[in-house]
């Protein structure tokens, strides 16, 4: 048995591409500060983008299954991770891997426990906590010691991860309605 079916071998290597482009970016952009409005002791560049992480683990366990979103978890943590060591800093690359690993992976099993119950809570729920668990983990091993602002940092980055989970569930809930069309011969 496969763990992915042929129909949806699409979406998965979308998904797969989608968590790379995801992580690398954000490896990069966490590096900068956020200086529009003077926020750069509670923000990084990378606040807006990492979020979208666990949208697309969500998106690919409501359409092909817990399994199949950890192979994207996995396969996007070994691409992500090498191409983050190439393009951030070492200590970033290091630190994300962790914290991706383990945030995506609780995000994964609370999702699917969460899965039949209403439409919202699984995403919201998943997200709320892998979001708390990343960000504790990361801010921790990439800045602790660093004499850098990373507590504001941790703090700004995870009311921004919580506000794109709420906002993220219309275009999760469009997705549903999308995925429940039948398909064309």
């Amino acid at each position: 048995m496969t763990v992915v079916a042929r129909r949806d071998r699409g979406f998965f290597l979308g998904a797969i591409a989608a968590m790379t482009v995801v992580v690398v970016a954000s490896n990069i952009a966490v590096q900068y500060p956020f200086e529009p409005f003077g926020l750069a002791d509670w923000l990084t560049w990378g606040a807006f983008t990492y979020p979208l992480s666990f949208f697309v683990t969500d998106l690919t366990n409501r359409q092909i299954g817990a399994r199949g979103a950890r192979l994207v978890v996995y396969v996007g943590f070994f691409v992500a991770v090498i191409l983050s060591a190439l393009l951030a800093e070492p200590r970033i690359a290091a630190a994300s891997g962790l914290a991706f690993l383990v945030g995506q992976l609780l995000d994964v099993t609370v999702f699917n426990r969460l899965r039949r119950q209403s439409w919202w809570r699984a995403p919201l729920v998943a997200s709320a906590l892998g979001s708390v668990v990343d960000t504790a983990v990361f801010f921790t091993a990439a800045f602790a010691l660093t004499g850098l602002p990373w507590l504001g940092w941790a703090a700004g980055d995870l009311a921004v991860k919580l506000i794109f989970a709420l906002g993220l569930l219309a275009p999760f809930r469009l997705f549903i309605a999308y995925a429940r069309q039948p398909r064309a011969a």
